[in-house]
């Protein structure tokens, strides 16, 4: 096992511990059950800590630094900070900004004719005299602040510290264990269905599809599914008038790491409508996607994506494509697509989350303070330490490991053929 210190990050040779005078903060992406708290435990830590350090906030994320919009973090705000824990979103607001697409940030109005946005950005920091930004984000937003970082240091000398806190709720970024709030919208996705699931007593031969944000990675849908079998088997049941376990189990679990042998699902999944007149599916919003844009590509259709280049997956629909395939392989009488997404992802943060919200950003403010810079986050390759993970070291694309036993057990348990997909399990 890698040790955490062949991984410790050296201070700067003329770096001292002391209180920085400006810090920065922003959020940017899409959101996650975490960002209001992780802003609220980073103002809180430097109100405590360092008091005479002037906060700012950039609003709406990269778009607001652009545009040198901002907030000043009054002694209101740093007072009542730790309410921010009780609110989902982002109290500062968030932008999907990518400063090395030059032409995206142009037709968005960010920057003008002939401007490098990455230029704008770093001149920005540099008037407003930022020593040290917190970025809020996933692996795109920390990168890209690591690269403006060294844009600044290589074109103008300037020296900024860089920590980042990882946003995810897919769970999907190297070398993190685990990423801020993705507790949480599993969690909340598994209370989203609680609901949804009592609508298969609407109509005899139901089937019902629960959507699950996931791209690449289905840790989100599978934590969902366990978490939702962990509460179901918390409630008093009544079997002998329906309500048992396998009637409200999850009887499929769909994600982009495994495979799905549709004809062999279809009979499976028939024989358990045959018997409960109900089918429970959940399944990530990435499970199929790349035959899904094949298929659309193949027949002319135009694949929406966004500057960063991902496929727009609300323009594709990949749970209503799975729900209209297996409808009529089934003999289903009526379908419903849920997607528990955008309830789950604007939730305020659970409290194993915001302990380790808190816990990160006190470290951040540390690292600040000592001229560390990299991402804050548990790290996988370190057994699991919290620490200051190096920005070479972060990328996404990281898969969920479908090995592992709680996983498989309940695969096994909803009677499903489960094992390694077409990617490594060592992920």
């Amino acid at each position: 096992m890698v040790k955490s210190e062949d991984f410790t990050q050296p201070m700067d040779a003329e770096a001292d511990v002391r209180s920085p005078k400006k810090v920065a903060m922003l959020t940017a992406g899409g959101l996650a059950p975490c960002l209001s708290s992780a802003v609220g435990a980073l103002i809180t830590e430097y109100a405590v800590q360092h008091p005479t350090t002037e906060l700012i906030c950039y609003i709406n994320g990269y778009k607001g630094l652009l545009l040198g919009e901002s907030i000043k973090v009054c002694p209101a705000i740093r007072a009542t900070a730790a309410a921010l824990h009780q609110h989902g979103g982002s109290p500062i607001g968030n932008s999907r900004v990518k400063l090395t697409n030059i032409k995206d940030c142009l037709k968005r109005g960010l920057v003008k004719e002939g401007q490098d946005p990455q230029q704008v950005a770093a001149d920005q920091l540099i008037a407003d005299g930022v020593e040290v930004l917190h970025t809020i984000g996933g692996d795109d937003t920390n990168t890209a602040a690591a690269d403006l970082a060294a844009f600044l240091q290589r074109r103008s000398g300037y020296a900024i510290r860089v920590i980042g806190l990882p946003k995810t709720i897919d769970n999907d970024v190297f070398p993190i264990t685990q990423s801020l709030g993705a507790w949480t919208a599993a969690e909340e996705g598994a209370r989203f269905f609680e609901n949804v699931g009592a609508e298969a007593t609407a109509n005899p031969r139901m089937m019902i599809v629960h959507e699950v944000m996931g791209r690449d990675c289905g840790w989100l849908t599978a934590a969902t599914a366990h978490k939702y079998r962990e509460r179901l088997w918390k409630r008093p049941l009544l079997p002998h008038i329906g309500l048992h376990r396998g009637r409200l189990d999850v009887h499929a679990v769909y994600i982009p790491e495994l495979q799905v042998d549709i004809d062999a699902e279809a009979a499976r999944l028939k024989k358990i409508l045959d018997e409960h007149d109900n089918v429970n599916i959940f399944i990530s919003e990435g499970a199929g996607v790349k035959d899904i844009v094949a298929k659309m590509e193949a027949d002319g259709k135009e694949v929406q994506r966004d500057a960063f280049g991902h496929v727009k997956l609300d323009s594709i629909n990949p749970g209503k494509y799975f729900a209209d395939t297996f409808s009529a392989l089934i003999g289903a009488e009526k379908v419903l697509v849920q997607k528990s997404g955008y309830y789950a992802r604007a939730a305020k943060a659970n409290e194993a989350d915001i302990d380790l919200i808190a816990r990160s950003a006190k470290l951040a403010v540390q690292c600040a303070c000592e001229g560390v810079s990299g991402v804050v986050a548990l790290d996988e390759d370190a057994g699991d330490v919290l620490r200051c993970i190096e920005f070479p070291r972060i990328a996404g694309g990281k898969h969920f490991n479908t090995e592992r036993e709680w996983f498989q057990q309940m695969l096994r348990e909803i009677g499903q053929t489960g094992g390694a997909g077409p990617y490594p399990v060592n992920h």
